[in-house]
């Protein structure tokens, strides 16, 4: 693949700026029209749908901070010369061709592409078809701005295809593709890792658990809990899973506190264990399943344990091993739980909903990595490279 200079790509991106801003309309529009036939019922997915003036406004903000960043391809990550006189670079190299799934979120359709293009890969869009007018219109504005700058349209493309379609291309590419990224829950996680034949990086699923423990502050935790769960629903950041350490004093007053403030915010309560008994008028989980879902809701279980060893069993037994937190004023119990809690990001007295490439300081995202090759966490512009060895010798030959 060729390797565009970084004044190349930086052109492109200031041309999609100001064509965004120019066709904000036009945009609108589009968008008006995936709502227009939207099932409403769905409120996580209406939600990650909508295009408004301020998300346009993010959609620029992302390509500017991807602009003003360093050009992550050709960078030596390491250089030594070995005693036969070979001297051995390793650099950062692009991918190549990156293809991901997605569901909802038009804004996905820039901030994939603008980190794809800027760390030198040709990325390969597939959207739901509930944003096919929106996605449609943002990849006419990134096309719009590569010929401006004389580079071909396939840097950046649309597939509109559908689920059986879809599997024929992750079985048969009709091209060389090098990445894999479903971005989603793991019905379309699954599908992608049956039919895929080259890597895949997994993404998307939160189940997120908060424990509070004995010595938590729980005017801090109440209001922890009340932001990662209700701030934004449809995030993979959310809140799912609310532990409380029965050794929590007045934990019964605690418990009837929390169900209070959540009831009124229209959070739909489901108990579990000591919980259950204090709130017999709320649902009490009899199904296993449902502690690995995803609600992408104004959903929450609240449950009771013992201590932090069954708090993190639980966590690592049955979260999405996005984002965990701990209420705790004990630094040595937020280390334990910290370490041992298996997940991208663990949290010590703050909201999960802080798992987010802008708030973490990485900046744009293609996605959240649950994985632990070859990134786990915020998949930012230096995410999207991998390296390459160059060797320079003078007729050497091993003996």
């Amino acid at each position: 693949m060729k390797l565009l200079s970084t004044t190349q790509k930086n052109a492109v991106l200031e041309s999609m700026i100001n064509i965004l801003d120019d066709q904000r309309e036009q945009i609108l529009e589009a968008n008006k029209k995936d709502l227009d036939v939207f099932d409403t019922k769905d409120r996580a997915l209406y939600d990650r749908l909508v295009v408004s003036n301020d998300k346009v406004d993010e959609m620029i903000k992302s390509i500017e901070n991807v602009k003003a960043q360093d050009d992550p391809v050709g960078k030596d990550i390491s250089n030594i010369t070995l005693n036969t006189g070979l001297n051995v670079v390793n650099k950062t190299d692009p991918f190549g061709t990156i293809f991901i799934i997605y569901e909802s979120r038009p804004d996905v359709t820039v901030e994939a592409a603008v980190l794809a293009f800027k760390a030198n890969n040709k990325i390969l869009l597939k959207g739901g078809k509930e944003a096919s007018h929106s996605n449609q219109k943002l990849v006419e504005c990134w096309h719009q701005a590569l010929a401006q700058n004389k580079l071909s349209s396939d840097w950046i493309t649309l597939l509109q295809i559908n689920r059986s379609e879809t599997q024929k291309y992750l079985s048969n590419p009709p091209q060389k593709i090098d990445l894999i990224v479903p971005r989603g829950g793991m019905r379309l996680i699954d599908f992608v890792k049956k039919y895929a034949k080259c890597a895949v990086l997994i993404s998307g699923r939160g189940n997120n658990f908060l424990y509070v423990s004995q010595d938590a502050d729980w005017s801090k935790s109440i209001a922890v809990i009340v932001n990662a769960k209700t701030d934004k629903i449809s995030g993979c950041n959310a809140l799912d899973k609310v532990l409380i350490d029965e050794g929590i004093p007045n934990f019964a007053q605690k418990v009837r506190e929390l169900e209070q403030i959540l009831s009124q915010l229209n959070v739909e309560i489901l108990s579990a264990n000591r919980v259950a008994d204090i709130l017999p008028e709320k649902e009490k989980i009899t199904n296993k399943e449902t502690w690995y879902e995803e609600f992408l809701s104004m959903k929450i279980v609240l449950a009771s344990v013992p201590s932090l060893e069954e708090a993190i069993k639980i966590i690592n037994t049955y979260s999405g091993k996005h984002s965990n937190t701990i209420m705790t004023e004990s630094t040595a119990n937020a280390a334990k739980f910290m370490e041992q809690i298996d997940s991208a990001a663990v949290y010590h007295n703050a909201s999960t909903r802080f798992t987010d490439g802008g708030q973490m300081g990485v900046g744009a995202e293609l996605a959240i990595s649950t994985d632990k090759l070859h990134h786990r966490g915020p998949l930012g512009l230096k995410q999207l490279v991998t390296n390459k060895y160059y060797i320079y010798g003078d007729g050497h030959t091993r003996e």
